[in-house]
């Protein structure tokens, strides 16, 4: 009869979980209070119904579904590249001394510059084809990726290494079997975060240049004073964000099951 007893029952009773929907219905009851009040003009603020009329004539005529899978696809090719380059620049800089003196300095230098800063430059040197998209959501998911592998792998206990030397594994064997199961953890968490910021770093790149996406499509509703399409376009996007980091959240404690709460 612990608290530690009392507080797994509540976790499995329904209610609890309906919590989570406070914070949605409270906004969406502010939205309805709001638009129906004439606080704000129709064309500014649109009530909820008329955006969903919408999102349901969207999904209809596939417009959505066009513009959601070239965003989508964009960001899984990049964020591929970028997740898989991450990594192994991680374990290279922090099981090699030489990569990183000579490549550290720069690489945290880069780092913190904002992807949407380097926008404008990428654009003149790949043009507004779909190579501009991609690049820059590898370069949002290379550096989380890269930084969290680093520090797993610099923080797992050298004695692992030690009796992986003793065994003489060759090393792909050390980096699948000792250093990414043992880093796993803040990989993952690097993983999440990368995956998060290539997500919002390409629909702001699709409001700037682009030709289909989420982006494309709110910034083509602003222009034409389309505000139930450019809403639609952000409850979207918001969603489809929600959804990919509790993807991982989901297969991060899946893969982590070992570890303690």
């Amino acid at each position: 009869m612990s608290s530690s007893w009392r507080a797994d029952s509540m976790r499995t009773l329904p209610w609890h979980h309906l919590t989570l929907l406070v914070s949605p219905l409270a906004l969406l009851a502010a939205w309805i209070v709001l638009a129906d009040s004439g606080a704000f003009p129709r064309q500014l603020l649109v009530p909820p119904r008329e955006v969903w009329q919408t999102f349901e004539q969207l999904l209809a005529s596939g417009e959505l579904r066009e513009h959601l899978g070239s965003s989508l696809s964009r960001l899984a090719l990049g964020f591929v590249f970028g997740a898989g380059a991450g990594l192994a620049f991680g374990c290279a800089m922090a099981l090699s001394p030489g990569v990183e003196a000579y490549c550290g300095p720069l690489f945290h230098t880069l780092r913190q510059v904002p992807s949407i800063a380097l926008i404008p430059m990428f654009i003149l040197f790949f043009g507004v084809e779909e190579t501009f998209k991609i690049v820059i959501v590898i370069k949002a998911t290379f550096f989380p990726v890269a930084l969290a592998t680093c520090e797993g792998v610099r923080g797992i206990p050298r004695s692992y290494f030690e009796v992986a030397q003793v065994q003489r594994l060759p090393l792909p064997t050390l980096l699948t079997q000792v250093a990414f199961p043992a880093a796993a953890p803040p990989i993952l968490t690097g993983l999440r975060i990368g995956l998060s910021r290539a997500w919002m770093v390409l629909v702001a790149a699709e409001l700037l240049a682009a030709d289909s996406g989420l982006g494309q499509m709110i910034e083509m509703s602003r222009q034409m004073l389309r505000i139930d399409v450019v809403m639609v376009g952000v409850l979207v996007t918001g969603l489809v964000g929600f959804t990919l980091d509790q993807g991982l959240r989901l297969l991060e404690r899946r893969v982590l099951r070992w570890k303690p709460l």
